[in-house]
């Protein structure tokens, strides 16, 4: 039984290695604990159940905390800049027609919930695909 969970331990470290993605890493755990468990109980069943278990418990328990520990220190790209920055309306904007607003020198297609005329200043609140979500600012 011990070289089975050495087996799986290995396979599953070579799959979350290689995907990244925190899910296999719970069931590492899990295996190890397996490991172990087989020099006290020779039951496979026993020790498989133990795996299962206490691996979906960890994956649902801890996995949303740790991926946020991680994502913590999420760099900005170009795009995300121009969020936060001012810019100027050149084609009128209305809740169901975009419009066209000029940020940091470049024209972008604008979307809003409310109508902003030409020449109005707008900031930007989000990216949203290819588009701006902008607001207008009041002086």
């Amino acid at each position: 039984m011990v070289w089975i969970w050495v087996g799986i331990i290995i396979a599953l470290t070579l799959i979350e290695v290689s995907t990244v993605n925190l899910v296999t890493v719970w069931y590492v755990a899990s295996a190890i604990v397996s490991l172990v468990l087989s020099f006290f109980i020779d039951e496979f069943f026993v020790q498989f159940l133990v795996f299962v278990i206490l691996g979906t418990i960890l994956l649902i328990t801890t996995r949303d905390y740790l991926l946020k520990l991680l994502n913590k220190h999420k760099e900005k790209t170009n795009l995300d800049r121009v969020v936060g920055m001012e810019g100027l309306v050149t084609q009128e904007i209305s809740k169901n027609n975009p419009g066209e607003v000029k940020v940091d020198g470049k024209r972008w297609t604008a979307i809003s919930d409310k109508k902003i005329k030409i020449d109005s200043t707008v900031k930007v609140l989000e990216i949203d695909g290819v588009k701006l979500k902008v607001e207008e600012v009041k002086d």
